[in-house]
């Protein structure tokens, strides 16, 4: 573990890099509460999407550096901001309608258009714990509303209202000359119709701690600032919750980092030290647009879990979280398969090299052994050619590349197999466009099939490899065009696995039928 920490503490890693960042916090003196307070917050306006799953992953993930180089006990708080009006109603969702006759209430007064559930806000509460449940987090759930109801914010709000003219002056610096005519750090919940207000301040009173306003009728209102009766705007309410809670680390998408400075001067204003940050890179979907809750665009948790496994989607996630990240299902077989590479590079790695392995920040101390005797991208290419419904198909050709599996003792390999089928009947199969060889072509898969239907050899990648580039280094220069066209004539695809690979998984005697096949023009 010594070791372990030193090579920590050295490394290049991004979770280290915050980690050690934040222990400087506390190297004079550890933090008086008793643990690092790690936080991320979710606006449930929408259903959970993945660059939420993301944001919990990526703070675990430095917790777990954190935890690594520091005996300092830590937490993680996930914090939905459930007491936010509903703006407007999400594309996604039954029942817009009646959706739409609670516009402007809180979250969790809002009515649920799925009906599982007291309400929109509590719903997409448990659509977000279900989806953290899934992936073995450890948080600890905290809700704006009850935060607010319970008296947890008091102290806050007051001192909101004691420093309200600081607050108000970092803010109105911040926006438009006809938004400032407005603008209240203060939202009112109505007393009688229940929708959050953005009216102007008549009055702040520091002695009562009270507010007073004119609703939209032009009807004047006295309202305490406490349990939660009032609420503060989505800027001023970033910082007061870093100030209530003491957080120490939080981080959020670049869309939120020309904030920064003013979530920080309110956490300061309200008696808080502004917290450690990180800003992560956007997702975007296939037409490069941000991913968005209530466009319910871009992929989804269910949707990646579908097609792929919850570490690869973890292993997605931990790559580059400075760069924008495209996320369609194309980006699916490679993540599984370098997932694997990686799991299997680990062993004997040093731990230098092991703290540099993305797979040590998923797993933490306890990294699994890979059991994909066969990659994923293989794996779809044997679906393609054994046009597979099920992946008992598969398990055909796996049990003879590698008899010592089963779907017992290989379970990864075994629900990889049941990912591969369904990936290639969804999106494979649809995509295949195969062609006809050239004469140069036709001339070297003829070589080829000859070879193989010779083939005294073993059933070894290698050794097939080898065939399958000897054949090709007479005929094609460069020599990728060789590998090019045997996938775009016998698998109608662009790119494959390597092809000697293939070879011994499909068969020798199954490949020289498909070259027969392609030759007579059976798939083109």
């Amino acid at each position: 573990m010594t070791n372990m920490r030193d090579a920590a503490m050295n490394s290049k890693a991004w979770p280290f890099e915050e980690a050690r960042a934040l222990l400087k916090r506390y190297e004079k003196a550890p933090p008086e509460k008793g643990y690092v307070l790690f936080e991320t917050g979710y606006g449930p306006s929408g259903l959970p999407h993945i660059g939420t799953f993301g944001e919990v992953l990526r703070t675990t993930m430095i917790r777990r550096a954190f935890e690594v180089i520091s005996d300092i006990p830590t937490r993680l708080i996930c914090f939905s901001d459930d007491m936010d009006g509903m703006r407007k109603v999400p594309g996604n969702v039954p029942n817009q309608e009646r959706l739409a006759e609670d516009l402007q209430r809180p979250l969790t007064s809002v009515y649920d258009p799925f009906e599982e559930f007291e309400s929109f806000g509590h719903h997409n509460n448990a659509m977000l714990r279900r989806f953290l449940d899934t992936f073995g987090f450890e948080y600890e759930f905290y809700s704006a509303t009850e935060f607010y109801k319970s008296g947890q914010f008091d102290e806050v709000l007051k001192r909101a209202v004691e420093r309200y003219d600081d607050i108000m002056k970092v803010m109105l610096k911040s926006l438009r000359e006809e938004r400032q005519q407005t603008y209240s750090c203060f939202l009112p919940i109505h007393p009688e119709t229940g929708r959050v207000l953005y009216v102007p301040m008549k009055k702040v009173d520091a002695e009562t701690y009270t507010i007073t306003f004119d609703d939209p009728e032009g009807r004047e209102w006295t309202l305490p600032v406490t349990g939660g009766n009032v609420k503060l705007q989505w800027k001023p309410d970033f910082g007061a919750r870093w100030a209530a809670l003491d957080v120490d680390f939080e981080m959020y998408g670049k869309d939120h980092s020309t904030n920064t400075p003013i979530y920080d001067r309110i956490c300061e204003i309200l008696g808080g030290r502004k917290p450690n940050h990180f800003t992560y890179e956007l997702f975007l979907d296939d037409k490069g647009e941000k991913i968005s809750k209530s466009k319910g665009n871009g992929l989804s948790i269910d949707e990646w879990l579908s097609y792929a496994s919850t570490e690869s989607l973890s292993y997605f996630m931990y790559q580059k979280p400075k760069t924008a990240k495209r996320m369609h299902f194309d980006v699916i077989p490679r993540a599984m398969d370098e997932y694997h590479q990686q799991l299997r590079a680990y062993p004997d790695q040093t731990d230098e090299q092991k703290v540099a392995n993305p797979v040590f920040h998923i797993h933490g101390h306890n990294v699994p052994a890979s059991d994909m005797v066969v990659s994923f991208s293989m794996l779809l290419n044997l679906a393609s050619v054994a046009s597979a419904e099920d992946k008992e198909t598969l398990w055909g050709f796996i049990r003879r590349y590698a008899p010592e599996a089963t779907p017992e003792t290989h379970p990864g390999l075994d629900a990889a197999a049941g990912y591969a089928v369904r990936y290639f009947n969804d999106f494979v199969k649809p995509a295949k466009v195969y062609r006809l060889p050239t004469d140069l072509e036709r001339q070297a898969l003829v070589e080829l099939r000859d070879a193989l239907k010779d083939w005294g050899g073993p059933m070894d990648a290698e050794e097939l490899q080898g065939l399958v580039f000897a054949v090709g280094r007479e005929k094609f220069d460069p020599l990728r065009d060789w590998f090019k066209a045997l996938y775009e004539v016998l698998l109608g695809a662009s790119q494959g696995p390597r092809f000697g690979g293939f070879i011994a998984l499909y068969g020798v005697q199954e490949t020289v039928q498909l070259i027969d096949r392609a030759l007579d023009g059976d798939f083109a």
